[in-house]
C-alpha cells in the first residue's frame, strides 16, 4: 500500500497534467485523488507508517483508540486544518480583488500604464509584482496581478505568458521577505532566520532569479499587446472616480494588514484576510446603498461573491488533501531523510541538498519538505542553510505550475494548461532558478572568503 500510494500520486498528477488532451477537469482529478490517498492511508493501516511515534503519543493519550482514530480524528483533522487556512485565506482575498475590481479600483492602476509594447510591459509587471509579494505574499500578489492582466491584455496567448512570468516574479519575491512565503514565515518563526538576515541574504539571488528570465524573453519577445474593450454598461457603472479610488486603497489597505495583522496578534493571516474583507464588505454595502436597478444589483456582495472561482478553491483543497496524506504516511518525511545520505562534505553536501528540495518543491507541497528538514539539522540562527533552503524552496515552486500556491491560484483562475506552462515556463524559469542558486553560493564563498 505505501508504493501504491507513491503511484496513484503520480497517476493523478499525470492526469491532472493532460487535462486539456483527456478533457477532465483538473479540479476534479485532485479531489478523487486526495480523497483516494487517505483512504489508502486507512487500509494500509499502522504497517505501512514510515515513523509510529505520533500515533503512540495519541494513543497514549487516548486509552481505547486505534489507528484509525489517530488517522481521522488527529492527522486528518489537523491536515484539514491547514489546508482550511489556505482555503478561507485564498477565498477571503479573491473576493477582496473582485470588489476592486467592480468597482473599477484597478482602471486607476492600468490607466497608469499606457504602454503596449509586450517587452516594457513585461518589465513593469514582473517588477511590481516582484516587491509587492515581499510586502503582501506571493499568494495575494498573484491573484491581484492576474486581475490587472484581465484589464490590460485581451489574448489570452500573451495573458498566459504575462500571468507565467507573474508566478515566477511573485515567487521570487516572497523568497527575500520573512512575510512573502509560507516557507520563510516557517524559517523566521522557527528561530532559523532573523528578519534582517533572509531579506540581506536571500535579495540579490530573488532578484537576479527573475532578472535573468526578463532579460532573455527581451531578446525574444517581439510586438505590442491589445488591450480589451469595455463593455458601455461597465463604462457608465464606473463613472465614479472617487469610487474606485477609495476601493483601491481600502482593498490595498486591507490586504497589506494581513502581515502586520499575524505579527501583531501572532494569529493566522486568514483571520487578518477575513477581517479585511469584512471590512470592504461593510464599506460596498454603505457606498452602493442608494444604488437602484442594474448597478445595485452589479454591486450586491452575492454577486461579487458568485464570480470568484470556487473551482480553483477545491483544486486547491484536493491537491493539498493529496500531498498531506503523503506527509501523514512519512512519504515527504522519508524523502528528506534520504537527501542527508548525499555523500558530500559541508558546505557542498547541503547547497545540493537545497537544490534538490527547490525541485521537488515543484512536484510536492514545499511546506512538509522545510518543516522536515527543520526538523533534521540543527544549525544556529541565520545558518547559510536556511537561507538557502527559503530561496530554493521558495523560487524552486515555479518549475511547475502546479509547483506553488501562486502557480496553483493563477492556473485555476485563468485556466492554464500545465503543458503549455511546462513547454513555455518551466524552461526559463529553470534558467532562473539556477542562475540565482549560483548567485547565493558565489556570494557565500566571497563572504567567507573575506
Amino acid at each position: 500500500m505505501f508504493l501504491l500510494m507513491i503511484l496513484i500520486f503520480v497517476i493523478g498528477y499525470t492526469v491532472i497534467a493532460l487535462e486539456h488532451p483527456l478533457k477532465i477537469n483538473k479540479t476534479a482529478t485532485a479531489l478523487l485523488l486526495g480523497v483516494t490517498l487517505w483512504v489508502c492511508a486507512m487500509i494500509g493501516g499502522a504497517g505501512i507508517l514510515v515513523d509510529t511515534s505520533s500515533m503512540d503519543a495519541y494513543l497514549a493519550n487516548h486509552p481505547g483508540s486505534g489507528f484509525s482514530d489517530w488517522l481521522s480524528k488527529d492527522q486528518l483533522i489537523h491536515s484539514l486544518g491547514e489546508v482550511a487556512e489556505i482555503i478561507f485565506f485564498l477565498l477571503g482575498a479573491m473576493t477582496i480583488v473582485e470588489i476592486i475590481d467592480t468597482n473599477g479600483g484597478f482602471s486607476i492602476i492600468t490607466n497608469k500604464i499606457k504602454s503596449t509594447k509586450k517587452v516594457t510591459l513585461l518589465w513593469v509587471l514582473s517588477i511590481l509584482t516582484f516587491f509587492m509579494s515581499a510586502v503582501l505574499d506571493n499568494l495575494t500578489t498573484s491573484i491581484v496581478l492576474v486581475a490587472l492582466l484581465r484589464k490590460l491584455i485581451d489574448d489570452q496567448h500573451d495573458r498566459w505568458f504575462f500571468a507565467g512570468m507573474v508566478i515566477l516574479a511573485a515567487n521570487a519575491g516572497g523568497v527575500w521577505s520573512p512575510i512573502g512565503d509560507v516557507t520563510t514565515i516557517m524559517l523566521w518563526i522557527g528561530g532559523k532566520v532573523s528578519a534582517s538576515e533572509i531579506i540581506t541574504a536571500d535579495f540579490l539571488a530573488s532578484a537576479i532569479s527573475i532578472i535573468v528570465p526578463l532579460i532573455i524573453l527581451s531578446f525574444t519577445l517581439k510586438g505590442d499587446v491589445q488591450r480589451p474593450q469595455l463593455s458601455e454598461d461597465a463604462t457608465k457603472i464606473n463613472q465614479k472616480a472617487w469610487q474606485s479610488t477609495l476601493f483601491l486603497c481600502l482593498g490595498v489597505s486591507c490586504l497589506i494588514f494581513v502581515p502586520v495583522f499575524k505579527t501583531l496578534t501572532h494569529l493566522p493571516p486568514y483571520l487578518g484576510m477575513l477581517s479585511g474583507l469584512s471590512i470592504l464588505w461593510m464599506t460596498s454595502e454603505l457606498v452602493h446603498r442608494f444604488d437602484e436597478g442594474g448597478v445595485h444589483e452589479r454591486f450586491m456582495m452575492s454577486n461579487i461573491i458568485g464570480r470568484v472561482d470556487i473551482s480553483s478553491i477545491l483544486f486547491f483543497l484536493g491537491i493539498l488533501l493529496a500531498v498531506n496524506a503523503l506527509g501523514a504516511v512519512g512519504h515527504l518525511g522519508l524523502l528528506a531523510n534520504n537527501l542527508d545520505t548525499i555523500p558530500l562534505d559541508e558546505p557542498n553536501k547541503y547547497y545540493v541538498i537545497g537544490s534538490i528540495i527547490g525541485v521537488l518543491s515543484s512536484v510536492v507541497d514545499n511546506v512538509p519538505l522545510v518543516a522536515a528538514t527543520m526538523g533534521m539539522y540543527d544549525f544556529p540562527l541565520n545558518h547559510y542553510f536556511w537561507t538557502f533552503i527559503a530561496y530554493c524552496a521558495g523560487t524552486g515552486g515555479s518549475l511547475l505550475i502546479i509547483g506553488s500556491a501562486a502557480g496553483v491560484a493563477v492556473m485555476g483562475m485563468e485556466k492554464i494548461d500545465f503543458i503549455w506552462y511546462l513547454k513555455n515556463i518551466s524552461w526559463i524559469a529553470l534558467i532562473g532558478y539556477l542562475a540565482g542558486a549560483i548567485c547565493f553560493i558565489v556570494e557565500q564563498l566571497l563572504m567567507v572568503a573575506i
